[in-house]
């Protein structure tokens, strides 16, 4: 699944707040320095790496597939080729009302670093997480 079209089309089966990512967007973010694509048959996760940094730009799992492990794993994998391209801290948002995310996020280690008010428009702030790329990751 690295099509544009078709990571556009689960986006959209899996977010309208933040509003779906269109396939055009994918397809600029894949083209950009440090950008890098992981997939699943359930799911996918866009993140990019530069300068000793890494963010997780998104992470979609279709909605009859989760709770089984895919995201979990796509977050392992994550942060294992954050690390292979030289970063050592990552960083995500998510949006605030997003509790299961949230929950998923700090079960991998994550942690609240702060808060952007209305990110996601008028009534929905996002929390800024930041993983630690150096401590020992869980099933390291």
């Amino acid at each position: 699944m690295s099509d544009p079209a078709a990571l556009a089309a689960l986006h959209a089966r899996c977010f309208t707040v933040p509003r779906p990512w269109t396939g055009t967007e994918f397809a600029d973010l894949l083209a950009g320095q440090g950008a890098f694509l992981l997939t699943r048959a359930e799911g996918f996760l866009l993140g990019r790496a530069l300068a000793g940094e890494a963010e997780l730009l998104t992470l979609a799992v279709d909605p009859d597939s989760r709770r089984r492990g895919a995201g979990r794993a796509l977050l392992a994998e994550f942060a294992a080729s954050a690390r292979l391209m030289g970063a050592d801290t990552a960083f995500l948002e998510v949006a605030a009302g997003n509790v299961a995310a949230r929950a998923l996020y700090a079960a991998g280690g994550w942690l609240e670093a702060g808060r952007r008010p209305r990110y996601y428009g008028p009534a929905e702030d996002a929390i800024v997480m930041r993983l630690d790329l150096t401590a020992p990751q869980e099933g390291s």
